[in-house]
């Protein structure tokens, strides 16, 4: 059996082409927002330093106050335990003889 296309002609492979662009459509609109976000941010700061030099110090130490006061909450929150046992509500090995019992 012959394939309908001769063998002269090339098929166009206008399916991957479709789905490359639908990919690249795809990712613009997910990752849009958040590039958006990240260079947004990074040009106001820039502005703001270009504009008033002192204000990146300030953000600054404010940043490294704020990640030192973060870490250091979660750290505490990590290290505490409770003064009593916890119950997790597991049968005993007495119960489970009792139970065998019943039936």
């Amino acid at each position: 059996m012959t394939h309908p296309i001769s063998s002269s002609r090339r098929p166009r492979p206008w399916g991957t082409v479709v789905a490359g662009v639908a990919a690249v459509a795809a990712c613009a609109a997910c990752c849009a927002g958040p590039l958006l976000a990240l260079l947004g941010g990074i040009g106001a700061a820039s502005a703001l330093a270009s504009v008033w030099f002192p204000a990146l110090a300030v953000a600054t130490v404010a940043a490294v106050v704020g990640a030192f006061v973060v870490h250091r909450r979660r750290r505490a929150a990590a290290c505490r335990s409770t003064a009593d046992p916890v119950d997790l509500g597991l049968p005993s090995v007495g119960a489970l003889r009792d139970a065998d019992h019943v039936r």
